[in-house]
């Protein structure tokens, strides 16, 4: 499925929906203990997590750009549509100049993989944040992670063999004139967001930063059990929706239905929806 498209400025953004990630509520976790995580389970209600999974195709004068790739066929038949929504967008894989990646999860990275690991975008160069990759090429960090978390690694041996040198580590900052990254460290440490830029105009794409927009927005305390680094992850949400309120910062995810504006809210936040 494919939304209506958003216009920045010459760059126009459609939203493909490459599926609803559903899980049970024991994966919500909270900064301040069990009392906590009872309220925010309380708030979000009696039924499982559920949020988008988003690809973002970007058309605008430097050429055809994703954010990110989805799953692919990777997640089975609940997710991998992108794929679809691309083709039907009027966009095939060898158009693709660029994806820019925010981190290695399976969600985000996968997509890129074709059949027996072959490269499903044949002439696309593949941007990482250089932190992203030092991390998930280093083998002690590994090491340190119990074998269930360490799925990130795997997927990055995978896309450097598939990828080679089309793979490229890019500092946070700008990525062309009207892109930059910027770090958003926590769920993995060197996550990282876009930040698009018309003119005073200026969207920020902010990866997994908050997966439950609403329910994190005003509890940013509240996060899930992916985050690698819980106490970093909810002083980055904190930050950013502070910074993105302060500046008027048009938002968007890859768990987020649709485009908000950050809105301070006494001590905490709110999304306000864009009309239409």
């Amino acid at each position: 499925m494919t939304t209506d498209p958003f216009h920045l400025g010459a760059i126009r953004i459609d939203t493909l929906v490459d599926g609803i990630f559903e899980i049970g509520r024991e994966v919500l976790i909270h900064e301040d203990g069990e009392e906590a995580r009872a309220l925010a389970m309380d708030a979000w209600g009696d039924r499982p997590l559920s949020f988008d999974v988003n690809v973002h195709l970007l058309r605008g004068p430097d050429g055809i750009s994703l954010i990110d790739a989805g799953t692919g066929p990777h997640w089975g038949p609940h997710l991998g549509h992108a794929r679809k929504a691309m083709s039907e967008a009027g966009v095939e894989p060898g158009d693709v100049d660029r994806i820019l990646l925010t981190h290695v999860h399976g969600d985000h990275a996968l997509g890129l993989l074709g059949e027996a690991d072959a490269p499903y975008f044949p002439r696309a160069k593949i941007l990482l944040p250089a932190a992203e990759l030092a991390f998930f090429t280093n083998d002690a960090e590994r090491l340190a992670l119990p074998e269930k978390r360490r799925s990130g690694f795997e997927i990055t041996a995978r896309l450097i063999a598939t990828y080679g040198d089309r793979l490229r580590p890019v500092p946070f900052g700008a990525i062309t004139p009207e892109i930059e990254l910027i770090a958003l460290p926590g769920h993995t440490p060197g996550q990282g967001g876009y930040l698009l830029s018309q003119g005073d105009t200026k969207l920020l794409l902010w990866a997994d930063a908050l997966h439950l927009a609403q329910l994190q927005s005003s509890d940013p305390g509240a996060g899930l059990f992916f985050d690698l680094d819980p106490a970093t992850a909810v002083r980055t949400r904190r930050t950013l929706l502070a910074r993105a309120a302060a500046e008027g910062w048009i938002v968007g995810g890859s768990h987020l239905t649709g485009y908000a504006r950050v809105i301070r809210d006494g001590g905490a936040f709110r999304l306000e929806p864009l009309a239409g």
